[in-house]
């Protein structure tokens, strides 16, 4: 009996140590998986929070380089923008860069060999005349000049309004002979295309009332009319007071030796290499080759020609040019091939070489010897050249 107690004692032992076992077993391994389960999920998580992070930086990677795509890609733009218009050359030790702006054939020619921007230099001035050509050419519909025109603005710029004094200045100083509300008589004119078209006498009267330059009022930067149809026309002064402009730019550049030519606007920096001024030649009307040329100096630095080879048409017979009389709005007819006027500032140069030349040859020169600093070369058809007081006594001029 006691034996049989003692069977059943040790196996009821053996049955709680077994069941005991067991407990263990199913409470250990459910820890062990959540313990595998939550590492599992920390690495998920981490591993998501790395794949965020890597996704967040390669976006903030990808924005910058997208940023700087943007940047690379508009001074590519701008870049290519300027090389598909300007050529540039290099040529016995200067550099010179050609475009086609301002309605002609415009070149820049560097003599600085020091300097490893040149090229630089070229597409950038060049960029700063076409800036200008926008702003202020009655061609362009959305120019400043334009607007004023179409009464669209009745406020312009700074630079704007200073060159329209200047105009002005020399609209009085030439009688009328250079006007800049010219505009509307200008339209009628295409001397661009293959129109060849001369307009009617009635549609020329009606253009002549709203010349007169005298009509135009100017406070502060507001621009007003006496006459809601008055135009203004800067072409006869615009390319000069451009390329003092330009001039200005490159001077504050570095440039110390450099030439700009504004198809018959030619203005210098510096001198020469050996010290020594340009030499300017003056074109012969219609034909290669020069008639004199003019040996400049430190001060006069500007030589600008307006003659009637420049932009003309023939029609029927008639040979009608782009120098227009202000008083009867046709072409002027005076005996006149080109006059030249030679000066330190190219914007006195160009209005004073068109209001010369509807002046004539007296009261042109008259105007002009009344000037200080200011010398003239007038051509006749007849290939007569005239000179102003003083010139040939200030300056070397060889005939051709």
């Amino acid at each position: 009996m006691k034996s049989q107690n003692f069977k059943i004692f040790i196996a009821f032992i053996l049955i709680i140590n077994f069941l005991m076992l067991l407990g263990c077993d199913s409470k250990y391994p459910e820890q062990n998986v959540k313990e595998v389960d939550t590492a599992k999920q920390t690495d998920t998580i981490l591993t998501k929070q790395k794949s965020s992070i890597n996704i967040v930086e390669q976006q903030q990677k990808s924005s910058v380089h997208q940023k700087k795509e943007v940047q690379k890609s508009s001074a590519d733009l701008k870049e290519q923008a300027l090389e598909s218009f300007v050529h540039i050359t290099e040529q016995d030790n200067k550099l010179i860069g050609s475009a086609f702006l301002l309605n002609t054939f415009c070149e820049i020619t560097l003599y600085d060999e020091n300097n490893e921007n040149n090229n630089d230099l070229i597409y950038d001035t060049f960029e700063l005349c076409r800036n200008y050509e926008n702003q202020l050419s009655c061609k362009i519909t959305d120019s400043e000049i334009s607007q004023l025109n179409a009464r669209q603005i009745n406020e312009v710029s700074d630079s704007t309004v200073n060159l329209l004094y200047e105009a002005l200045k020399y609209s009085k100083l030439s009688d009328g002979a250079l006007d800049i509300t010219i505009g509307s008589v200008t339209d009628l004119w295409d001397f661009t295309s293959d129109s060849k078209t001369v307009p009617s006498p009635g549609n020329m009267q009606k253009a002549l009332k709203t010349v007169n330059y005298q009509k135009v009022q100017i406070n502060d930067n507001q621009v007003s009319f006496s006459n809601p149809r008055t135009k203004i026309d800067l072409g006869a002064i615009a390319k000069g007071y451009i390329a003092d402009q330009m001039k200005a730019y490159l001077i504050e550049q570095g440039v110390k030796s450099a030439i700009i030519n504004l198809g018959g606007n030619v203005l210098c920096i510096g001198t020469k290499a050996d010290n020594a001024g340009f030499t300017i030649a003056i074109q012969k009307p219609f034909e290669e080759g020069y008639v004199v040329a003019v040996h400049l100096d430190n001060f006069y630095q500007s030589v600008v020609t307006s003659g009637i080879y420049e932009r003309f048409f023939e029609k029927d017979g008639n040979f009608y040019h782009h120098i227009l009389n202000p008083e009867t709005g046709m072409p002027v007819n005076n005996n006149l091939a080109s006059v030249t006027i030679i000066s330190e500032e190219s914007t006195s140069g160009d209005a004073l070489s068109t209001a010369c030349f509807v002046l004539g040859l007296d009261k042109g020169m008259e105007l002009i010897d009344s000037l200080d600093n200011v010398h003239a070369i007038f051509l006749d058809l007849d290939g007569n050249l005239y000179y102003s007081e003083n010139l040939l006594e200030e300056l070397q001029i060889d005939i051709l």
